[in-house]
């Protein structure tokens, strides 16, 4: 049985969790090695202090999901504030030891008006593709298996200067404590090669998927996302760049509709190495896990992220304690890889 885990509620929230079979706890009990399902009320000045309460206790109690499975549904009484509750969320309960399943978010915004894609393609109303989508979350969570791998394939991922990027030596470092166990591929993201993603129509998208590629083609339909169909585990190089991903990374990121129409990415995980020059890796963090998480649909492993601060070439790797760090995180991967 699943452990319901609620802040506020409102009634839609509560109609669509009715009909579930749910053991409701408190978020101050121990939440460790359980299948956990957060209901979130959101009102229109976002979550409520219990919900802040909660994630004040999972960044302080780095252990306190550890061996946890949880996915999450967010309900809300305006257009606003859902998705970053959301996001804050699942960083929070990730760091804090929780692994997530790949698309771990049903979200539900005021007018539900989030839902009106999939309800025309179900035939059913907004609130009953809400409700359904609510049910169909509890039986993956329920019955979601870790996929294991004899030897992982890594893709990691970047668009780094090779001689200056403290980014790129982290991630380096973390692939060579890898190397016994996984086969890694390495792919960069150059300036002019990636161009982002046009917005064609879903049946537009559709048919050049089917032809393994798209409107733009290029180096992204021939080379990466073919690497990327492939690829075990994902491995994002994420320099900071004015608190949010890169430019190619984000235009690779808009480019996979074309992979994902076609084929899921629910048995392939997600890692990333964030470094800042100054602050802000966990709202990079954030964006990183939205896209391919909430939305690409990936698995998040425990502690999925490596987050440094390091402004000069070579800072990051002088840090105190970056060697234990590198170690530890590739740890955190093996043992989320491999049987």
């Amino acid at each position: 049985m699943l452990s319901l885990v609620q802040f506020e509620t409102n009634p839609r929230l509560q109609q669509a969790l009715s009909g579930l079979e749910l053991a409701p706890v408190s978020p101050d009990s121990n939440l460790q090695n359980r299948r956990l399902l957060f209901a979130v009320a959101v009102d229109e000045a976002g979550p409520g202090a219990a919900f802040y309460a909660f994630l004040r206790r999972l960044r302080r109690e780095r252990d306190a999901l550890a061996g946890s499975v949880a996915c999450l549904v967010v309900d809300g009484d305006t257009e606003l504030y859902t998705k970053a509750a959301a996001r804050e969320l699942v960083l929070a309960a990730n760091r804090a030891g929780c692994l997530l399943p790949g698309r771990p978010l049903v979200e539900a915004t005021g007018s539900l008006y989030n839902q009106h894609i999939q309800a025309r393609n179900l035939g059913l109303s907004w609130e009953e593709t809400y409700f359904l989508r609510v049910r169909e979350l509890a039986w993956r969570l329920e019955r979601f298996q870790p996929p294991r791998f004899r030897r992982p394939r890594v893709l990691m991922l970047h668009a780094s200067d090779q001689k200056r990027s403290n980014t790129l030596a982290l991630g380096r470092a973390v692939c060579a404590q890898l190397e016994d166990c996984c086969d890694i591929r390495e792919l960069q993201l150059l300036n002019g090669t990636v161009y982002d993603c046009r917005g064609c129509g879903y049946h537009a998208c559709l048919h050049f998927a089917q032809n393994n590629t798209c409107f733009y083609g290029g180096v992204v339909a021939q080379e990466v996302l073919p690497a990327v169909r492939e690829a075990d585990l994902l491995l994002f190089l994420c320099p900071n760049y004015n608190d949010a991903l890169s430019a190619n990374l984000m235009a690779l990121i808009n480019r996979m509709t074309s992979l994902v129409v076609q084929q899921e990415l629910r048995d392939t995980y997600l890692a990333a190495v964030v470094v800042s020059g100054y602050s802000g890796g966990d709202i990079v963090a954030q964006q990183l896990l939205g896209a391919m998480s909430l939305n690409r649909g990936c698995i998040l492993p425990p502690d999925f992220c490596l987050l440094q601060t390091a402004h000069d070439p070579g800072d990051a790797m002088k840090a105190t304690g970056a060697a234990a760090e590198t170690e530890n995180f590739a740890r955190r991967l093996r043992e989320a890889l491999l049987p």
